[in-house]
């Protein structure tokens, strides 16, 4: 288990825990947190559980893989360092304390 902190665009934040093996992007369906729609329902083949992550977790995370690269020129206002899929990023005692912040919109 894991505690992440979703922050909605506008600030408002939201801390959870999130089981190991679960997704960061289920931990916030699961938890009801706005801001992370998920269309695809984790298959990798949209952008809406676009997130930013906090500057300093951007080099504790594991590499981005070409199909979440791809899917990234989707999001809205991707960032090169710090957007990533929340879908893509599984959860294990090695996120706690994870921060991530929602974009402004999901498309």
């Amino acid at each position: 288990m894991a505690k992440i902190t979703y922050v909605e665009h506008g600030g408002t934040e939201h801390v959870v825990d999130v089981a190991d093996g679960l997704t960061v992007m289920e931990g916030a369906r699961d938890n009801g947190i706005p801001g992370i729609e998920a269309d695809c329902g984790g298959a990798c083949a949209c952008s809406t559980c676009h997130v930013y992550v906090d500057p300093a977790w951007v080099d504790k995370l594991p590499p981005k893989e070409a199909m979440e690269e791809d899917m990234l020129d989707f999001a809205y206002e991707p960032d090169p360092a710090r957007s990533r899929l929340t879908c893509q990023l599984k959860v294990s005692p090695a996120l706690e304390g994870l921060k991530v912040f929602m974009p402004e919109k999901q498309i």
